[in-house]
């Protein structure tokens, strides 16, 4: 069967492997209809930063066919259709026992610890499959696991009704938690980033209104209303100084992008203006509650996808998101059907 492996930083190769063996007990093969390319994939192509096998299959987001079971899975059938839970969690832990798999202290990613869905065909612990509508378009279902980290960051920042909230970095986890404030959220969502075209594209279909990074712009955009919340979807360390300076006191920045370096911040700057830094990894039970809302947000996801591709593509497109050549939030990957 056809698989996207990484091997280490910058080697990634689409190879031809043997088939699956039958899965082990617990767990489940899927064949993969359609998977999404996230920025933490292109972040250990670039880094190798969670490289802990090799060679490994790629991919987090991703949905399929459950066509074997193993020995004692219960509740699932074959023909299912189904999308991933990306966190492999262990279960055992204290955060695992007090409901917080999200902070596991063993906690790994599919397509890092074990292999992911970037192939024909790949076996998960049942445990990490949730069923979806058999209607539905692979292309959106691939969706629902980003899709859930926007809806934990949301709700975790829990912004009060009727203030307004700045998200900055227009890239799939940004623009979907633009996409969804505008359904979820009553008040003002500012978008900044400086892919303008990107930035334009969400602003057209979330709603919201595009800003630059600077007082007097957020100032106009919300007729002199204070800004006490926003979203980073950046990573960038310059971004969040920059915001910081933004808010006024009281509120809070939450953090969903991945750093690629230290931060040095005032922490004065904090105290003395009460912000708080809301950390967001991942998700918690928010998968289900993703998967509900697709139908509903499917014309506006597929108006965000860049690009559909097939396998065989992969590499190539990895390379052209790094170099910033996309317009779109997000690129799928067909598998078992013709890319768009």
């Amino acid at each position: 069967m056809k698989a996207v492996r990484l091997y280490a930083a910058r080697d990634l190769r689409v190879e031809e492997i043997d088939p699956l063996a039958p899965p082990a007990p617990g767990w489940v093969t899927l064949r993969t209809t359609a998977a999404g390319i996230c920025g933490s994939d292109l972040h250990n192509y670039r880094t190798g930063h969670w490289i802990s096998r090799s060679p490994s299959t790629a991919g987090h987001e991703f949905a399929g066919v459950i066509t074997c079971l193993g020995d004692g899975v219960t509740g699932f059938a074959i023909g299912d259709t189904v999308v991933a839970d990306s966190r492999f969690w262990c279960g055992e832990c204290d955060a695992c026992r007090n409901g917080r798999t999200n902070v596991c202290a063993k906690l790994g990613f599919v397509g890092e610890v074990c292999d992911g869905g970037f192939a024909e065909f790949t076996s998960l612990p049942a445990r990490l499959v949730h069923r979806h509508d058999p209607g539905l378009d692979p292309a959106i279902a691939a969706m629902a696991e980003p899709l859930a980290v926007a809806l934990h960051a949301i709700r975790k920042q829990a912004v009060p009704s009727g203030q307004p909230v700045l998200v900055i970095g227009c890239g799939t986890i940004g623009g979907f938690v633009a996409l969804l404030l505008s359904r979820l959220h009553e008040g003002p969502v500012l978008v900044a980033d400086r892919n303008a075209e990107r930035a334009s594209l969400v602003a057209e279909v979330t709603g919201a209104k595009i800003v630059d990074l600077d007082a007097a712009s957020i100032r106009s955009a919300l007729n002199g209303q204070s800004l006490l919340y926003a979203c980073d979807a950046t990573g960038d360390g310059r971004v969040l100084k920059t915001t910081l300076d933004l808010l006024s006191g009281g509120g809070s920045i939450a953090l969903v992008g991945i750093a690629n370096a230290p931060v040095e911040l005032e922490l004065n700057t904090l105290v003395e203006r009460e912000t708080a830094l809301i950390g967001c990894h991942a998700f918690i039970d928010e998968l289900p509650e993703a998967l509900a809302l697709l139908p509903s947000l499917a014309p506006q996801l597929f108006r965000l996808i860049d690009a559909e591709i097939g396998l065989d593509e992969v590499p190539a497109a990895y390379e052209r998101l790094l170099a910033g050549q996309s317009k779109g939030l997000k690129t799928i990957i067909r598998i078992g059907e013709a890319a768009g």
